[in-house]
């Protein structure tokens, strides 16, 4: 029986999930040390660790005595135990901040001066530090060995390639402007890729030696953990999650509209997902003008218009012709001197939110059985 109230996740669940089941799968004589890998880097402290391997004991008499065939039996016992902890990972409990000491529940207190993006400076190098020691930023960097002479790579240098600035390593934070700042948080999540599986190389202590990366789910991590950084300071960016912008930061919008853009992307047609991406990526661009914001609501009528039988034989023609209106009379697509071009920038976001929600509509129509198939590129 696993206690799992005593473990926490410093991970998202879904990933910690994903990334068991893949483990769960495999086999061969690592495949505890994948085990104990994904338990050190998902949950907090070492309980679950010495859980997994006191689990291997669950048998009669002493363990180093027994023959072969129940050795076997020691780890069938391990994936028992592996496997109940997945089947009730929704059941684990997000690890939390210590409850506030006394400095911060002093009213007025002056322990915290510091503003808000330098607490993120200081917070966001911490984060690298830790996918650094894990072992996340090999692929980028390399990884040193007593028994190599290969030559690695400056990562000031493989940071400069990327980003056009120089000096960026080690991370120095009071160095920082915004642009360096919010330009090292998206460099690093393309830089990321976690390592599923590492060995401990003794000679020289040498240390751990890390294999099998994959940028996928290195990049959820990082995306997790950075978009909880920025939401304790105050800052009204993300990391987009998916779309042409996937690791950009973009400015953040609630639940239900982010939940659109996720379901638009995965309804729309080829030929039409390209547009509407790049469409979304225009607008939610964390500098958006308002030029970016009507050509992306351009876009997206554009797509509407090639649906318009569809959308006429559904919604009928008098409220289709409200829905092109807004696009024809205002200051948008054609740009005619008759035109409405006096109106609140505000309005570009109803209009695009209310555009994106009809392509999805019209996207989830045409999967429907009856309707007709657009003309693929």
């Amino acid at each position: 029986m696993v206690d799992v109230g005593s473990y926490e996740l410093v991970w998202p669940t879904a990933l910690f999930l994903a990334e068991g089941q893949r483990v769960a799968l495999s086999s061969g004589s690592s495949w505890s040390d994948r085990v104990k890998w994904l338990l050190t880097e998902a949950l907090s402290g070492a309980t679950a660790v010495a859980d997994f391997e006191d689990a291997a004991y669950d048998v009669d008499g002493d363990p180093w005595a027994l023959p072969t065939g129940q050795l076997t039996t020691m780890t069938n016992h391990q994936r028992d135990w592996f496997t109940e902890l997945l089947r009730r990972a929704d059941e684990l409990r997000q690890a939390s901040a210590p409850r506030a000491y006394w400095p911060q529940r002093r009213v007025g207190s002056s322990a915290h001066t510091e503003s808000p993006l330098r607490d993120a400076h200081r917070d966001f190098t911490q984060i690298i530090a830790t996918f650094e020691s894990n072992g996340y930023l090999i692929e980028a960097f390399g990884q040193p060995c007593v028994d190599s002479d290969e030559e690695l790579p400056d990562p000031a240098d493989v940071i400069e390639h990327r980003l056009g600035i120089g000096g960026l390593w080690p991370l120095v934070p009071a160095d920082w402007n915004e642009d360096t700042f919010y330009g090292l948080v998206e460099v690093f999540h393309d830089m990321v890729s976690r390592p599923r599986r590492r060995e401990n190389h003794p000679f020289g202590a040498c240390g751990w030696h890390y294999y099998e990366f994959h940028v996928v789910p290195g990049q959820i991590l990082y995306r997790w953990k950075i978009n909880q950084m920025l939401r304790s300071a105050g800052v009204e960016y993300e990391l987009a999650a998916e779309g042409e912008d996937r690791g950009r930061l973009i400015a953040v919008t609630d639940d239900a509209r982010s939940h659109l853009v996720h379901q638009v992307l995965q309804t729309s047609t080829p030929g039409i997902k390209e547009r509407v991406d790049h469409a979304i990526a225009l607008f939610r661009n964390r500098s958006a003008s308002p030029e970016s914001k009507r050509s992306a609501i351009v876009t997206l009528a554009g797509v509407l218009e090639e649906r318009r039988q569809l959308i006429r034989d559904n919604l009928g023609k008098p409220d289709e012709g409200s829905l092109f209106e807004i696009a024809n009379r205002y200051d948008l697509r054609h740009r005619r001197t008759d035109q409405l071009g006096d109106y609140d920038p505000v309005f570009l976001d109803w209009i695009f939110w209310w555009y994106l929600a009809t392509v999805e509509l019209t996207s989830r129509l045409i999967a429907r059985e009856g309707f007709p198939q657009e003309k693929k590129d």
